[in-house]
C-alpha cells in the first residue's frame, strides 16, 4: 500500500526547510557579530584625506632602504631585525603594538631591548597564535614604520 503526499506532509517540509534556513542565518549572524574586532578607521573620510600623505611617507621610507623583519624566538619573544641599505642598524628606539584577530580581539604593546647586530628583542613574550605587529623604529630624526604578520 502506498502512502499519499498530503497537505500535512507539505506543511512539515515547508516548516522544516525554513526552520533550517532561519537557524543557519541566526547562527551566522551571531558568529559575525561576536567575532568582529572593530573598525579599521573611525572616520573613513578623514582617513581618505590623509591617504596621499601616508603613501608619500611609505615611498620615502622605501627609498631610504629600510628593511624590517620579525620572528619569534624559542621563548615567545618577538625579535626585530632592522637594517638600512643592507647594513644592520644599531642604536634605534623600537616599539610595537600588536593585535591578534579571531574570536575576542587581543591587543598588546611591546617594548624592545637591543640584542646586538641590528636586532631588538621584546621585553615581554607574545601569547601563542598569529599576531599582526605595527613596528616603529626611531633612529635619530628618522622614523620607519612597518606592519608585519607574525606566526
Amino acid at each position: 500500500m502506498t502512502r499519499h503526499f498530503t497537505g500535512r506532509h507539505m506543511a512539515m517540509l515547508f516548516i522544516g526547510f525554513f526552520g533550517i534556513v532561519i537557524a543557519v542565518n541566526l547562527f551566522m549572524a551571531r558568529s559575525a557579530i561576536s567575532t568582529f574586532g572593530g573598525t579599521v578607521v573611525d572616520n573613513s573620510y578623514v582617513a581618505s584625506q590623509k591617504f596621499n600623505g601616508w603613501m608619500a611617507q611609505g615611498r620615502a621610507q622605501q627609498a631610504a632602504g629600510w628593511v624590517v623583519s620579525v620572528k619569534r624566538d624559542a621563548r615567545g619573544h618577538a625579535v626585530v631585525a632592522l637594517a638600512q641599505n643592507g647594513k644592520a642598524t644599531n642604536g634605534a628606539t623600537m616599539m610595537a603594538s600588536g593585535w591578534q584577530a579571531g574570536g575576542e580581539r587581543r591587543t598588546m604593546s611591546l617594548a624592545f631591548a637591543p640584542a646586538g647586530d641590528g636586532q631588538y628583542r621584546s621585553t615581554t613574550a607574545l601569547p601563542d597564535g598569529r599576531w599582526t605587529l605595527n613596528v616603529e623604529a626611531h633612529i635619530g630624526n628618522a622614523v620607519t614604520r612597518h606592519r608585519i604578520a607574525l606566526r
